[in-house]
């Protein structure tokens, strides 16, 4: 069972009370690993503790200027071993226990809370939209996991809402700020003109998102799974899509159009993000989308207004091909033909991108700065519209026609029907 939620007035009696009758129990506000007050803390609330949810929460914990005190998730492990983690490392190094990280099933019990100023949303896909546009109007900063949305409908309503309520907000699109800075570096080779004017693109990413015909099985005892299907459709249990326990691996409701983008959209987010800032469209978008025949699942082509062409399938992460030579970029290595294009630095006086080496230390900062993150929501919708066109693109097997300004397929109301989908039952976007 959840503790209640505590008022900031409320954590001071608390606290008051407790040095004087219990000096060995230590709640949220009289413990801290830095010299960093208890007031200037950034409370934090982490919604959905699978793979990345706890990648993500071990990492906002290592930040002494960061207070998490709550965790959301809808299975019980998950949910029970979130809060052990967040109270045994404000016990570190102190006598007695820490008390102080309270358990939800329901994000919007985190939402309601006025002590809580930001929250890391790491849920499966289908379960982004809704969560940010109702913290965005709760007036918490967001920190969203990629790709930012299941279509591109939602997409825009977060950026609507952000910009409405006027909250800091990062996508989890990662490879902007770390990885070496190779893929930064990759950015402002192609943007300085190294390669000349690029004319192809490829992204090496799987393919695209498939109907989920999975056997339904008994719900495991504890989980919520109704909050778990949330707006989708409502179907049977599957450990396919949400493991019971703490898994290891990630879990394949990823693979599903019901409540993802498939590999295209996993990592196609992070892959064709990269392809988009070195293109200069973090605004903007392809004009035309063209599956290849058959029933293949890779060879899909995204044209842009300026003739680039963009290609589902590579040799690498991202391959930028121009002119005067050919960039491949991935995690691993950076790598250029001919060689000096990589080798020789950029000028002092070269165009350089918005820096970043922590992706996770950035939205913090800029939560203290109110300043744009290095990927609002902005960018974060147009990178995952690429992978949605993508999908509805080998979804029709036809070619298409896109108006990125307007974000609508011209002359094509069957394809438009997959720009947003209905949520089920009383969930809405408002």
């Amino acid at each position: 069972m959840k503790r209640s939620p505590l008022t900031r007035r409320q954590f001071v009696y608390q606290n008051l009370a407790i040095g004087a009758l219990a000096p060995t129990i230590w709640t949220r506000r009289s413990t801290a690993n830095d010299k960093t007050s208890a007031n200037d803390r950034i409370q934090i609330a982490l919604i959905g503790n699978g793979m990345m949810g706890r990648g993500h929460l071990g990492r906002f914990l290592s930040f002494g200027d960061v207070q998490v005190v709550a965790v959301c998730e809808v299975e019980p492990t998950r949910r029970a071993a979130g809060q052990q983690q967040v109270e045994n490392h404000y016990a570190k190094g102190r006598k007695g226990d820490y008390r102080g990280c309270d358990v939800y099933t329901d994000f919007r019990e985190v939402l309601a809370r006025d002590d809580i100023d930001a929250v890391v949303i790491a849920t499966p896909d289908h379960w982004h939209a809704i969560p940010c546009i109702l913290a965005a109007r709760a007036k918490k900063d967001i920190y969203c996991e990629k790709p930012l949305t299941l279509t591109i409908g939602e997409g825009r309503k977060i950026v609507d809402a952000v910009k409405q309520h006027q909250v800091i907000f990062q996508t989890g699109s990662q490879q902007r700020s770390e990885f070496g800075g190779r893929f930064r570096l990759a950015v402002e080779l192609v943007r300085n003109g190294r390669i000349g004017k690029v004319h192809t693109v490829r992204i090496g990413v799987g393919g695209p998102a498939v109907p989920c015909d999975l056997p339904s099985e008994p719900v495991p005892e504890g989980l919520d799974w109704n909050m778990w299907v949330g707006p989708a459709a409502m179907r049977g249990y599957s450990p396919i899509l949400c493991p019971p326990g703490i898994h290891r691996h990630f879990p394949a409701f990823r693979k599903y159009r019901e409540f993802a983008s498939g590999a295209i959209g996993d990592m196609g987010a992070h892959h064709f993000d990269i392809a988009q800032w070195a293109l200069g469209m973090d605004n903007s978008g392809p004009v035309r989308v063209e599956p290849p025949a058959g029933d293949a699942t890779t060879g899909l082509k995204f044209t842009y207004a300026n003739g680039v062409v963009m290609h589902h399938g590579g040799p690498t992460d991202c391959t930028f091909e121009g002119e005067n030579g050919v960039i491949s970029v991935s995690r691993r290595q950076i790598s250029s033909n001919p060689a000096e294009i990589v080798s020789d630095p950029l000028a002092k006086n070269a165009e350089r991108v918005y820096p970043s080496t922590d992706h996770r230390r950035n939205w913090i900062d800029c939560m203290r700065s109110r300043r744009q993150t290095i990927c609002p929501p902005e960018v974060g919708q147009r990178s995952a519209a690429i992978c949605h066109l993508g999908n509805i693109g080998y979804w029709l097997r036809r070619p298409l026609t896109w108006d990125p300004q307007i974000e609508r397929f011209s002359g094509d109301e069957e394809a438009n029907r997959y720009l947003l989908r209905e949520p089920r039952g009383d969930w809405s976007y408002g």
